[in-house]
């Protein structure tokens, strides 16, 4: 039940996305006059619809997607009002000639001044960028409800495990044949909080990591126990580790690698809490959301490489790549379901990482439709930046305005882009059925 459940929440936060995506193209193409006959959120066939004034709004049977239709979305072919060549023998040609045709067809009497190509540059542009915007605003907006309400999960110095044998699984007690751990000799308890580590005081966990990894072999510990201080002093076990600095944060090379060194184990384990942040914490958390899902998109081709290799091949799939409405609805099911790892347990933990699902969800719905091809938003946006290059041109050169960029004529490289968006899906999701995403 809790499993169905997960994946209920996320496909109606899909749904809900969508619909709100398509607002942010609704409510400014209203604001200019541009006649909008359609809102749907959808493919297929239509569930349900209602017509308010001049525009029909509806739910189809796919909620994979949706829509707005404006009128005049192309331009007419100049010198001929938009007719369809007949004469012309070229398929591509008639597949152009007829989308114009049909996007002109719905502009009646007293509508030449309510089509959408005729907007001024920049409100074409407020009207496409529009839906993106929503889906960033969205996953802004869930962020911040993330670390203001939730917040971060912090790792304090207060002991909530302590290992009993040297390996490296905290909680596993079978010390057949090992050594106890440093801590567990040291006489470490659970509760203590530690204060210093070789007379360096420590706050958090990530600074006690950073002094326990540049003690050596040995090291002093003054802990606080039962509101008393006592000296504990640990023989460590060196390893070969990450290395981390003192804020916690890994190491890494030149190449963006992990820095791998001789560091202390101790064999205790943080009490784990969560601190809400500032405001001023959101900016930053969205930037590298924002830099992470670009980094994706725009190495979208080798990902997708890499899931055909792990679908039809052996290897694992990368926990950092793409996955289909089908992947992220079973990764919802079993975090609801099962939890993650001991790591996220509570209902309310549960709650919080698919608030953390859908908020990813929504940037990544942001990034790729800025992508500048057609039919994703970011192809018209490019279109209407492309007319506005070209008639500053003009008004510096003292030329006559040049007309709309004939956006009709990329049509064939949208219905190229729009197939291979088809085959990613479908790859996707057969790649989600046979070999999933392993998550924690």
């Amino acid at each position: 039940m809790l499993y169905l459940l997960g994946v209920l929440v996320v496909f109606v936060g899909i749904a809900v996305s969508i619909a709100l995506h398509e607002i942010g193209h609704l409510v400014p193409a209203k604001l200019f006059k541009v006649r909008v006959t359609q809102y749907m959120v959808g493919f297929g066939p239509t569930l349900w619809s209602r017509t308010r004034g001049e525009t029909e709004y509806g739910v189809k049977a796919i909620p994979l997607g949706g829509y707005i239709r404006m009128i005049g979305m192309f331009p007419p072919r100049a010198g001929d009002g938009g007719r369809l060549r007949a004469s012309s023998s070229n398929p591509l040609h008639l597949m152009v000639e007829q989308a114009r045709e049909e996007s002109l067809e719905e502009v009646g009497p007293g509508d030449e001044d309510r089509v959408f190509y005729r907007l001024p540059v920049w409100k074409r542009i407020v009207v496409m960028a529009g839906g993106p915007l929503m889906n960033l605003a969205i996953s802004a907006v869930l962020i911040t409800l993330l670390l203001t309400v939730q917040g971060l999960s912090v790792g304090t110095p207060t002991v909530s495990q302590v290992a009993a044998c040297a390996n490296t699984d905290v909680a596993d007690e079978d010390c057949d044949g090992q050594p106890a751990s440093p801590a567990a000799e040291a006489g470490f308890e659970v509760g203590d909080t530690i204060v210093s580590v070789d007379g360096t005081p420590v706050e958090d966990w990530a600074s006690t990591t950073y002094a326990i990894q540049n003690a050596g072999e040995q090291a002093t510990f003054v802990v606080e126990r039962d509101g008393s201080a006592q000296t504990l002093t640990a023989d460590l076990v060196l390893r070969e580790r990450p290395l981390v600095t003192a804020e916690g944060e890994p190491v890494l090379d030149d190449e963006g690698e992990l820095v791998y060194g001789e560091v202390g184990f101790l064999g205790a384990s943080p009490t784990v809490v969560n601190e809400p942040q500032p405001l001023t914490s959101v900016p930053p958390v969205v930037g590298e959301m924002f830099t992470g899902t670009a980094g994706i998109v725009l190495t979208l081709p080798e990902r997708m490489v890499d899931v055909a290799q792990a679908a039809f091949g052996a290897e694992e799939r990368d926990p950092n790549g793409p996955m289909s409405v089908v992947g992220v609805g079973r990764v919802a099911g079993e975090v609801t379901h099962d939890g993650l790892n001991g790591l996220v347990e509570t209902a309310q933990e549960r709650f919080w990482l698919l608030v953390s699902l859908l908020a990813s969800l929504n940037m990544a719905l942001f990034v790729f439709n800025l992508i500048p091809l057609l039919p994703l938003d970011g192809g018209h946006i490019a279109g209407a930046l492309w007319e506005g290059v070209k008639k500053t041109w003009a008004r510096v050169l003292r030329r006559p305005a040049p007309g709309p960029v004939d956006t009709a004529a990329a049509l064939p490289v949208a219905y190229a882009v729009a197939l291979g968006l088809l085959g990613m899906t479908v790859l996707l999701i057969y790649a989600d059925i046979v070999r999933p995403v392993q998550i924690g």
